[in-house]
């Protein structure tokens, strides 16, 4: 005789088996239990860490049927280790291992000073040698139009600046509208100082304090934040250490430097 199982139940009722779904770092999933929706960037034993799109983390458990993906429920499992996958530079461009750096360009990157330099270099130094743009850092840019005159920039050795507190009717605004090359390109952010184009949850502060008028910025910083430093250097290296990513600076940096780069690469003939 036949033998019939005693679960009569339609097999379009019966539970589907979950797929499992390796937490490949990109893959964009929900959590429906608070349905904060992002996607990984971290995947390690039990847990998931997700990022949204404003930048915000969390961390959850990788528990069976415990995601959505494209509406979908999904179990998400560590992935199995194999060859490395590319990666991203600070800067957020794709990585190119084992590539050279490219032989400087006449073309140069000209900021206003040493702490500008070195988070130019953080952020940005990868696709910097791949480009071979060098950056060199001023002692401010009150010569800024002598300076230039002395690069002589042409078709082939173009020059960005990138300026601090670069507002309309500052000094600052009044010496870059003293560039006239066309093979110059002056930019600049609206902050007092770099430091400030660090985000201050990068930093773990609330925010930039206000410093008087008069006084010296980046030691009124240092005072209203309470920090016990010997010098201001000491303080710039602790903001710099906070400095992981682009996502750790302010959009208003962010677009000139990838613009100034864009400027003195420009050039470059198919």
């Amino acid at each position: 005789m036949r033998q019939y199982s005693a679960d009569l139940t339609p097999p379009w009722k019966k539970p589907q088996p979950v797929p499992e779904v390796a937490a490949e770092p990109g893959l964009v999933v929900e959590e429906p239990g608070t349905g904060f929706c992002g996607a990984v960037i971290r995947c390690e034993a039990g847990t998931v860490t997700l990022e949204d799109r404003f930048g915000k983390h969390r961390v959850f458990p990788l528990e069976p049927r415990g995601f959505l993906l494209e509406g979908r429920v999904v179990t998400l499992v560590r992935p199995a280790s194999g060859p490395a996958r590319p990666t991203r530079t600070a800067s957020g461009s794709v990585a190119v291992p084992g590539a050279r750096a490219r032989v400087a360009r006449a073309g140069r990157i000209y900021v206003e000073g040493r702490h500008d330099a070195e988070l130019v270099e953080k952020v940005w130094g990868d696709d910097l040698r791949i480009e071979g743009v060098v950056v060199e850092y001023l002692e401010g840019v009150d010569d800024l139009p002598s300076i230039v005159a002395d690069f002589a920039p042409g078709p082939d050795a173009r020059l960005g600046v990138l300026v601090d507190h670069l507002v309309p009717g500052s000094k600052e605004w009044r010496i870059a509208e003293a560039v006239t090359s066309e093979h110059a390109l002056v930019v600049g952010h609206p902050y007092i100082d770099i430091w400030e184009a660090v985000k201050p949850s990068s930093v773990g502060i609330e925010a930039w304090p206000r410093v008087p008028r008069g006084q010296d910025w980046k030691t009124g910083v240092c005072a209203a934040l309470g920090w016990q430093v010997a010098h201001t250097g000491e303080a710039w290296q602790r903001i710099l250490g906070s400095v992981r990513t682009y996502k750790d600076l302010e959009p208003e940096l962010l677009g000139r430097v990838e613009e100034l780069i864009d400027f003195v690469t420009g050039g470059d003939v198919a």
